[in-house]
């Protein structure tokens, strides 16, 4: 979805906007594809924050100007930025592909930030786990696996971490380029299929490739916030249909975590620490755990963490009191204001919608009859149709998002069904 496509399909306003203190100026930098623009430019406004907008394709958005940069040259673009943009109170990736220029730009303009080496460090899993390991931070075994290494590398690595494994491109996300294997023949079937993931997406020739030990159990995301390199937990969400592989779809995320407060507690501590350990400082983390089961006592396990809040349209279903979004503490975190602790009690759930086959899609039937089931508030199809379709691992997509509230978590869960069973996918 490109920042100017509108999302289609219904979806629940968060009431009245407010005004919070003066209206500083906000740097937003919008890469060219993001499903995130249009609830930051919604978030800005509420908060009467005067934007300026950075991107490397996006049309004008929400009638602010946008000033042209290229991720590929973050010294130029941020010179760019530093010339054009004025004075500003605080800098704000609006997605992932603009991480690395926020901190360049931030740290050039003595604004609060994390590091640019720790941003850089973060969009790198071989990064992560080599710097997680030398913290002795607990994780899944692994192995980094040149690029342009023989097949048999592959089988050794896959060998040593033990079987089943997951193969992993480094740089993308959104569980694309993932993959687990249950022998080491398909180890190696699973690298090769890896390696034209990446080049199709255009990743330099020779990127490695990680083979992870698979750590089965329950897997969750936390979101939270960083100031000095505190960490306050916005939301914390758990997956009832963790995937096994052999891709590794999202699809049901409920909030508040039914984990046992020791569990969680422990997971919590272990994002954090993660976070201080690649050298992060400062704004949102995502985290993403899953609970090894394997032994006598349940542990988490990093699985990765991005210097970013949660992607796609999932933070639609958060609510925080005054009707505050996700991206509004994401802004008021980014001009230092402080941070509250919500504990969210209300449970909710978003539903990702998967790409089924690929082709060309035709439309989405049964919007209206989805978003008619009791407890749902709201339907996003963000894939207009007539544009062809890939599901994952090669593709980097979702179809859509259902979100859902109710008076326990299987509520939750059964209304998000009900609603997905409503839609007839018509793909070409």
């Amino acid at each position: 979805m490109t920042a100017t496509e509108p999302a289609t399909g219904t979806d629940k306003g968060r009431g009245e906007a407010t005004t919070v203190g003066p209206a500083p100026r906000v740097l937003l930098l919008v890469p060219a594809r993001t499903y995130r623009a249009a609830d930051f430019i919604l978030a800005a406004n509420r908060m009467d924050l005067e934007l300026v907008i950075g991107s490397d394709g996006a049309l004008p958005l929400g009638g602010h100007p946008v000033i042209q940069v290229s991720t590929k040259d973050l010294q130029g673009s941020a010179d760019r930025l530093m010339t054009r943009s004025g004075p500003v109170s605080a800098v704000v990736a609006a997605d992932t592909p603009m991480l690395a220029l926020a901190a360049t730009v931030a740290a050039r303009m003595g604004l609060p930030g994390s590091p640019v080496q720790a941003v850089t460090a973060a969009s790198d899993k071989t990064a992560q786990r080599l710097c997680w390991a030398a913290a002795s931070l607990a994780q899944p075994a692994f192995r980094i696996v040149p690029g342009d290494a023989p097949d048999d590398s592959v089988r050794q690595a896959a060998a040593e971490v033990g079987l089943p494994c997951v193969i992993k491109a480094v740089s993308l996300s959104a569980s694309q380029g993932i993959l687990r294997a249950d022998s080491t023949a398909a180890a190696v079937a699973a690298a090769r299929r890896v390696r034209r993931i990446l080049a199709a997406s255009r990743r330099p020739r020779g990127e490695p490739l990680l083979v992870e030990e698979y750590v089965p159990g329950p897997e969750l995301s936390i979101d939270g916030l960083l100031t000095a390199g505190d960490l306050t937990v916005t939301a914390v969400f758990d997956k009832p249909c963790t995937p096994e592989g052999p891709t590794f779809e999202e699809t049901v995320l409920t909030t508040p975590s039914r984990l046992p407060e020791p569990v969680l507690a422990a997971a919590i501590a272990t994002a954090g620490q993660a976070a201080r350990t690649l050298g992060l400082t400062h704004g949102p983390i995502h985290a993403e755990l899953r609970i090894d089961d394997r032994g006598s006592q349940a542990e988490p396990a990093l699985l990765e963490l991005a210097a970013r809040s949660i992607g796609g349209l999932c933070s639609r279903v958060l609510r925080f009191p005054g009707d505050t979004s996700l991206e509004e503490m994401v802004l008021a975190n980014a001009l230092g204001r402080p941070t509250p602790h919500h504990h969210l009690t209300q449970p909710l759930g978003v539903l990702m919608l998967p790409i089924p086959r690929p082709g060309l899609l035709r439309t989405v039937d049964g919007c209206r009859a989805a978003t008619a089931i009791p407890g749902i508030t709201g339907l996003t199809i963000t894939i207009p149709a007539g544009q062809r379709v890939q599901p994952l691992p090669e593709g980097d997509r979702y179809l859509g998002f259902i979100f859902a509230e109710g008076d326990t978590h299987k509520d939750v869960e059964n209304a998000l069904e009900a609603a997905r069973d409503q839609l007839h996918i018509v793909i070409q």
